[in-house]
């Protein structure tokens, strides 16, 4: 496979990783981009070894995911009960332009991270042995000895389980009951709303439309205290899948809050924004301060998508989505904004 960026950092000029990428992936080792494998012998491995069929999951139930293990230079599959590192992401079925979603789900990742801030897991492509591409992800809950760090998500920490909630319990609720949540368990809940609230902003200027209770974390630290995990599972669900901007049924708010915005516009704009921030505790000029670069057009987020393994059409409906949601968080009722 033939490169010119990054396969990780999109960096340009480059035919494989990045030092930076190899460091945040693989500790610095030289680990190819290229596996030694063809997605089907992954399927007929895992099936041999475990007698078990290959778990679906990810957008509307389609995407398979694949563990897997790094042996010096080389990412092969576990064997037995060995702890794996990697989540292993290949292009799924059902979908429209399904060729697309690793190169997407990439893109939205790297955006949060090097345009945002947003702390996101160490992710970059990856390619089988006949070119065919997949998503790399390396596990944060993993430790540097292989011990597990604890865990849990937002499906869990509100109660709601398939068997109490329904096959949709995941989609159940508000971003604003996360936040208490946050508030309830997390010591430093100050600073850690915060970092919800950059997240939900971001899913909504990239049409994350899947951002649903289980992909939101809490994550257990080194003193055995909690913190919001590193985010994943961003992805531009606009370009494969019809769904309503927000993943949660309830949307924003809790208590059937009316949403200024939405009311008027039919869709969120500033004010449902500064509304949320409010509502989950934030001072409005950080509310302020934390919304100005999601309102400003960044250059960088052309020069990644422009850069990123997109097909060319995947990469005009992504610009042309980023640009839609731009100008509507430049909506206000406010004349101050």
């Amino acid at each position: 496979m033939n490169l010119t960026v990054c396969p990780s950092l999109l960096l340009p000029n480059l035919r494989t990783y990045s030092p930076k990428a190899r460091k945040l992936l693989f500790d610095g080792v030289n680990v190819s981009h290229t596996l030694p494998l063809l997605r089907r012998e992954i399927r007929r491995g895992i099936l041999l070894s475990t007698g078990q069929r290959v778990p679906r999951l990810s957008i509307s139930g389609v995407q398979e995911k694949y563990g897997l293990v790094r042996q010096e230079t080389v990412l092969r599959l576990p064997t037995g009960n060995e702890q794996t590192q990697y989540i292993l992401k290949p292009v799924p079925i059902d979908l429209d332009n399904p060729t697309d979603v690793p190169a997407n789900e990439h893109l939205t990742m790297q955006l949060a991270s090097q345009v945002y801030g947003i702390v996101t897991a160490a992710n970059g492509l990856i390619f089988f042995a006949d070119g065919e591409v997949a998503l790399l992800v390396r596990r944060f809950d993993i430790t540097a000895d292989g011990s597990k760090r604890r865990q849990e998500d937002f499906a869990s920490l509100s109660g709601r389980t398939r068997q109490l909630a329904g096959p949709d319990f995941k989609y159940e609720g508000s971003y604003e009951q996360i936040a208490r949540l946050i508030h309830q368990y997390l010591p430093a809940a100050r600073v850690e709303i915060e970092k919800l609230f950059r997240l939900v902003l971001f899913n909504y200027l990239f049409s994350n439309g899947d951002a649903h209770l289980k992909n939101f974390s809490i994550l257990e630290t080194t003193d055995g205290d909690f913190l919001l995990s590193p985010a994943y599972d961003l992805i531009n669900t606009s370009l494969h899948v019809h769904d309503s901007d927000m993943a949660l049924k309830d949307g924003l708010f809790a208590d059937d809050y009316t949403m200024p915005g939405s009311e008027v516009y039919g869709y969120h704009i500033f004010d449902d924004f500064l509304d949320f921030g409010l509502r989950i505790g934030m001072m409005e000029k950080r509310i302020r301060q934390q919304m100005a670069p999601f309102q400003q057009d960044q250059p960088l987020v052309r020069a990644l998508i422009g850069r990123s393994f997109l097909s060319e059409d995947g990469k005009t409906t992504y610009l042309a989505s980023y640009e839609s949601r731009l100008k509507r968080l430049s909506y206000s009722f406010d004349k101050r904004l």
